[in-house]
């Protein structure tokens, strides 16, 4: 079924300003050099983007082949991105032509196999609620199944439609289901709206692309902690930017004993810390891992990358294991969820109600060690130290004071009050800030995904190999460029 109305322009997406880009990419960068994409284009007005789009990809050393849905014919012609890509487009998976049925009818299986990246630009309203729901009646929709690669979905359409809940539900479903996203632009629009709606320009979905390729399966379609089949695809295009470097990664609760059967808590899985401690040793460096109370197993990488845990139950505790293995690291990424206070003294015995005067219950709770404080302010000269603030009110001025008062590198930023984000396994979003005051928003996305984008923003401060520079000269921290 055709994405849009026969005969009916869909009135969303974006409003022309003139010609299209001219499609240049950065000479001779190559930065997508022996990848092949494919490009999946929908039935909007933004459809006609994607002929730069396939230039930029072409002339940055990728293989292109074009999927497009039966209404997007009506905007942008087949013949032209099947010359610019040099490979015809493909929209049925039946084709009328004879001879060819056979053939095509599983070219969506061998086409998701091939590919190293599929983006769907522009999606419209149908085609992401056929992505999100697991249509497959086109050549489009059934290789989206089939693809065993990272999947950018680029939303395009009018800003009420953008707006609807249906359409923000099926984003939140692609996203959980480990789809990237790329935020719809705002401006003028097709219908006369100006708001939210736009396709991001060729540029922009270009080097969102380059960025996927670069640091690996950052959108790859999985839950939190499972690995997914699709990536056995993009994890060649990993790099070992961290390879022999030592990261220790702090992760999960603590719980401070009340009496032998309570304690205080919070409710940190740590699912982050592990999908950040995975995401380094998939880039070649050695982990220690220091986890609180978690059900979640250790991260594995193929070697030289490796994880050693070291399980930990209070505040005390963890305090003691940072201390020990911080010293030798060149990265420490602080993701634990640490209690605050503890009971001053903890029973021996389980606290019987019935013993207790009146119905309350008073504890005398005194503070733990600031565990982040302590290593910023013993950080060794090379070191790169990144902490998390997990803001209700006031977020981004309490987490640059937060930066500035505990001697960080990066801080990142997220809320449990934000829609989807969290604790849990499920999705969160989060801002990257570094020490110079740069600022990186990352959109909603799978927790394994936005842990292996920050890893790979971090990892840019090592950019010379350690067996290269004496421990004195390491290199020093790097804010987000």
């Amino acid at each position: 079924m055709p994405d849009g109305s026969p005969g009916v322009a869909p009135a969303g997406g974006d409003a022309p300003d003139g010609d299209a880009p001219d499609g240049n990419a950065p000479e001779g960068d190559g930065a997508l050099g022996g990848r092949n994409l494919l490009l999946g284009v929908s039935g909007g007005i933004a459809a006609y983007k994607t002929a730069p789009l396939v230039r930029l990809f072409k002339k940055a050393g990728a293989e292109v082949q074009v999927l497009m849905t039966e209404s997007a014919e009506r905007f942008v012609a087949p013949l032209t991105l099947g010359t610019l890509s040099g490979r015809a487009v493909l929209t049925e998976i039946f084709p009328e032509t004879s001879g060819e049925g056979t053939e095509h009818w599983t070219k969506h299986v061998s086409l998701g196999r091939w590919a190293d990246l599929f983006v769907v630009a522009p999606a419209t309203a149908q085609t992401l609620a056929k992505l999100a729901g697991g249509f497959s009646d086109s050549m489009l929709t059934a290789t989206a199944l089939s693809a065993r690669c990272p999947l950018l979905v680029c939303p395009s359409m009018d800003r009420d439609m953008y707006a609807h809940p249906a359409v923000r539900r099926n984003l939140r479903t692609l996203r959980e289901d480990g789809c990237a996203v790329m935020p719809a632009a705002e401006g003028e629009l097709a219908s006369g709206l100006t708001g939210a709606g736009r396709l991001p320009e060729p540029e922009a979905i270009f080097a969102r692309v380059a960025e996927m390729v670069s640091h690996g399966d950052e959108g790859h379609r999985a839950a939190d902690g499972v690995e997914p089949a699709r990536a056995e695809k993009s994890s060649h295009t990993l790099p070992h930017s961290l390879a022999d470097r030592r990261v220790l990664v702090t992760a999960g609760p603590t719980r401070e004993p009340i009496d032998p059967v309570r304690h205080l808590s919070s409710p940190s899985t740590g699912t982050m810390g592990f999908a950040l401690a995975e995401a380094a040793a998939r880039r070649g460096a050695s982990v220690t891992l220091v986890a609180g109370p978690t059900a979640l197993e250790t991260p594995r990488a193929a070697p030289p990358g490796h994880v050693e845990r070291v399980d930990v139950q209070t505040a005390r505790e963890m305090h003691a294991a940072a201390q020990e293995h911080a010293p030798a690291a060149d990265l420490v990424l602080m993701a634990a969820a640490v209690a605050d206070y503890t009971p001053a003294e903890a029973a021996d015995s389980k606290l019987k109600k019935d013993a207790q005067e009146g119905d309350d219950l008073t504890l005398r709770l005194h503070r733990t060690p600031d565990i982040l404080a302590a290593l910023g302010k013993e950080k060794p000269e090379g070191q790169c130290l990144l902490g998390f603030a997990l803001e209700t009110d006031d977020g981004p001025a309490n987490a640059r004071r937060k930066l500035r008062e505990k001697n960080l590198d990066w801080i990142v930023l997220n809320s449990p009050t934000q829609d989807g984000s969290g604790f849990g396994t499920g999705p969160n979003e989060a801002t990257l800030i570094g020490a110079d005051g740069r600022e990186e928003a990352f959109e909603q996305m799978p927790k394994r995904a936005l842990a292996d984008a920050l890893v790979g923003r971090v990892a840019t401060a090592f950019e010379v190999p350690a067996s290269e520079v004496p421990a004195s000269e390491a290199p020093g921290p790097r804010t987000p460029q």
